[in-house]
């Protein structure tokens, strides 16, 4: 595979985050040859050129036509690509050609999907080919769910080398954020609203906090379905309110727990919350975003409502401004108990820009460029089976922060 023409094929250049990571990769690539890929030749010229009036040495950037009602011209896109990287979604709708072509050429391939959906028919449908070819697909590979993945995998590798013990309540809470709502984020959530109320199977998946368990019979850990309450988190002093891209971030944590052998411990169980301060104002304030969170899920599961949600809230491909993105950020603090006792570990995973936006594009970015220093086994895993310390070693080069702290 090291002698195919092109070391990254992105995959969606055109689209708004697509951008973005466009100019990343032109910035940090190196010598690696990035190519465009996507429909129209034109557009795909224009972020050429674009790309190229900040860095220069873009102007000779490849580009690939494909279509995704047009199989052959994927696999002719991943047949000259070692790894595709792509940003079209959603992708439970618009993605299942390109991964499959992918695996079927095997070709690395990396998303930013938050579907339960999409991640269960990689499983079923393509892990088998991705298994044959050596392909493989890394899902989920911006703020879902990078740092939730890593974070933990972080924390229980510390706990075994530091202590000997393995991890037991493990808990991510998100302390400060400040970006802007993904309109591919949401065009996800609409999609997966309509498939549940049409579905029945759907609609078990999506409760299923073990959904993409390697081995569901055999899981170890100790989770129930996902909270919908307001919790006060005692080791941070903060009300806390469900973290709502929780739904995804759970499943792909216990998936790299159980796929590493049940390496995070017997006794571990892990859920996602996001801070609204301390005292009668946080409560309040917790409070206030519960049900506001959940107003939305019964409005987008009913098609009237749903309709009204989809007027006027952010569409695929819309995103914040410049300035809007250069001021956003995120701080994560992970929270582990380790079986048998000793400290509490603290982890904290932060990055600057907008989450949704500047820092997921340096994620995957970092991602694709990282299936290519590194080998593995074909199949569908999470970045912390696929890439693991050498993408947190990577991320942090490139700004992230990836810090552990022991408390009493």
């Amino acid at each position: 595979m090291t002698q195919r023409e092109h070391d990254v094929l992105l995959w969606g250049a055109t689209g708004f985050t697509g951008r973005l990571v466009a100019d990343y990769l032109a910035a940090h690539r190196g010598p690696l040859v990035v190519a465009l890929g996507g429909r129209n030749r034109q557009k795909l010229e224009a972020v050429r050129r674009e790309v190229a009036a900040v860095t220069p040495s873009f102007a000779d950037a490849p580009i690939v036509l494909g279509d995704a009602t047009d199989p052959a011209s994927l696999a002719d896109a991943c047949a000259r690509s070692r790894v595709v990287l792509t940003t079209v979604g959603p992708y439970y709708q618009y993605g299942k050609e390109l991964a499959r072509a992918a695996a079927a050429a095997g070709c690395d391939y990396c998303d930013l999907t938050g579907e339960v959906t999409f991640w269960r028919w990689l499983l079923d449908e393509v892990e088998p080919v991705a298994k044959r070819t050596g392909a493989r697909l890394v899902p989920s590979a911006g703020f879902d769910s990078i740092p939730s993945d890593l974070g933990v995998a972080m924390l229980a590798a510390h706990a075994m080398e530091r202590h000997g013990r393995t991890l037991s309540e493990t808990r991510l809470v998100v302390t400060k954020m400040r970006g802007g709502v993904s309109g591919g984020t949401l065009a996800s959530a609409m999609g997966l609203a309509e498939l549940a109320r049409k579905d029945a199977g759907v609609r078990a998946l999506l409760r299923d906090p073990y959904a993409l368990s390697p081995d569901r019979a055999r899981d170890l850990s100790n989770d129930g379905r996902d909270p919908m309450n307001v919790r006060h988190d005692a080791d941070l002093d903060v009300w806390t309110a469900p973290f709502v891209m929780g739904a995804i971030n759970t499943r792909v944590v216990r998936r790299s727990n159980a796929a590493r052998g049940h390496a995070y411990g017997k006794e571990f169980s892990y859920g996602e919350w996001m801070s609204f301060g301390s005292g009668a104002r946080g409560f309040a304030l917790a409070n206030g975003a519960n049900a506001a969170l959940l107003a939305f899920l019964g409005a987008a599961a009913l098609p009237p409502t749903r309709m009204l949600l989809e007027r006027v809230l952010p569409g695929a491909g819309e995103g914040p401004s410049a300035e809007a993105r250069q001021s956003g950020f995120f701080h994560v603090s992970i929270t582990a108990r380790m079986a048998g006792g000793g400290p509490l570990l603290v982890g904290r995973v932060e990055g600057k820009q907008d989450p949704g936006y500047g820092a997921t594009a340096k994620m995957i970015s970092e991602t694709a460029m990282g299936l290519l220093d590194q080998p593995g086994d074909g199949g569908v895993h999470t970045t912390a089976v696929a890439l693991g310390d050498r993408l947190i070693t990577r991320l942090r080069r490139a700004g992230m922060t990836f810090v552990i702290e022991e408390r009493p």
